[in-house]
């Protein structure tokens, strides 16, 4: 999971209003069902000591929220009398839950985000051009299109019979292909910016293979290739598909570069604050996944349900490389007041400031000892 959406979370010191709750509107009581929750959390963040301009804040946010389009569920993160973040959440949180913690409370989003829904942008190609849409939280919304050169065509011919007519079919070969070159060219500029973590291709098989073969290796190990068009019921399917295949894949990719980078037991050194670290590009245990956030490394932040080490609490400060296990690290940092927070919580602040990503490891596929562990960008 890409953390770059947490971004609004980072520049603020809190104390924190963390809320989690169903939107939903299924049912025919809906909006009395959800005025009940809307006050419901707000209770619970007066039970928690939340002040009473970050509660007017949460309060006053729901009640604008609109009364069509619902996700599932929301999560909100406010402070300061403010709502920083409201994030749409693609599964509904079984119960109302409300914290005020020196920290944002965004563990649970790992699995209210559900990454099994597609982030994906899709590319309907043909010889004209190809149609973008990005796809995220099961919907679909256009991104334009881009059109290839204009080239009058004569309709349909026979075989060609004399020269003229063999370079009138190679200068509409020649136009096709070059429109297939503008269009990898237009995905390879859009892709960084598009929020997507799998390209898409659809429509005929010649036109997107040739759109694909002209994309830059590291999009291309990104991308696939569907039948069909890029609507309906089928290509959801499709889609889908696809998307768990991509998710599969990327997981055990980490997991077996974690498995590698952490080394043998006992293998493990020490920084020069005396802290455990990893011998290679990946990292286990909080000890050694601190170290490596307060030093920017961490590529990618694993987490597994189940796990104690993502419940410990730890010590951090008003950075997000300000972490440590003994109150005594942060006062080392300079923090004059600094403050426990669950492990988990701070770590995926310090993944978002560094740009890593986040993945929660199912139980039931063997991950790192304690739940968490981190793949780094370059050996401790």
């Amino acid at each position: 999971m890409d953390l770059a959406f947490l971004a609004p979370l980072l520049d603020r010191t809190g104390p924190w209003a963390s809320v989690y709750l169903d939107t939903s509107r299924a049912t025919e009581d809906a909006a009395r069902r959800r005025a009940l929750i809307d006050r419901a959390a707000v209770q619970r963040l007066a039970d928690a000591g939340a002040d009473g301009p970050t509660r007017a804040a949460v309060r006053d946010h729901l009640a604008a929220a609109p009364a069509a389009g619902s996700p599932p569920g929301r999560a909100l993160f406010a402070a300061d009398g403010e709502v920083a973040l409201d994030v749409p959440l693609a599964v509904s949180p079984p119960d109302v839950a409300a914290t005020w913690a020196p920290l944002p409370h965004t563990a649970p989003l790992l699995g209210l985000l559900d990454d099994a829904v597609p982030a994906c942008l899709v590319a309907a190609v043909d010889r004209t051009g190809a149609g973008l849409r990005r796809y995220e939280l099961g919907r679909g919304e256009p991104m334009g299109t881009v059109e290839g050169p204009q080239w009058q065509g004569r309709g349909h011919r026979a075989p060609p019979t004399d020269r003229y007519e063999w370079h009138y079919r190679h200068r509409v070969e020649d136009t096709w292909e070059r429109t297939a070159g503008i269009v990898a060219e237009h995905l390879a500029r859009s892709w960084p910016n598009s929020g997507a973590h799998l390209l898409v291709l659809t429509g005929g098989t010649r036109e997107r293979r040739a759109v694909h073969d002209r994309l830059p290796p590291h999009l291309q190990a990104v991308t696939v290739e569907l039948d069909g068009g890029a609507t309906g019921d089928a290509f959801d399917r499709r889609l889908a598909e696809a998307w768990a295949d991509h998710r599969g894949r990327h997981l055990a990719e980490l997991l077996d570069a974690f498995r590698t980078g952490v080394g043998r037991p006992g293998a493990h050194g020490t920084d020069a604050a005396g802290t455990q670290t990893a011998p290679g590009p990946a990292a286990q245990g909080i000890p050694a996944v601190q170290s490596a956030a307060r030093q920017h490394q961490l590529a990618a932040l694993l987490l597994q349900a189940g796990g104690h080490d993502p419940e410990r609490p730890v010590w951090t400060g008003p950075e997000p490389e300000h972490l440590g296990t003994d109150r005594s690290d942060l006062r080392g940092m300079g923090v004059r007041h600094p403050a426990q927070a669950p492990a988990a919580d701070a770590l995926l602040r310090a993944a978002a400031a560094c740009a890593a990503e986040a993945v929660l490891v199912p139980e039931t596929t063997p991950g790192p000892p304690g739940g968490l562990g981190a793949v780094l960008r370059w050996p401790a």
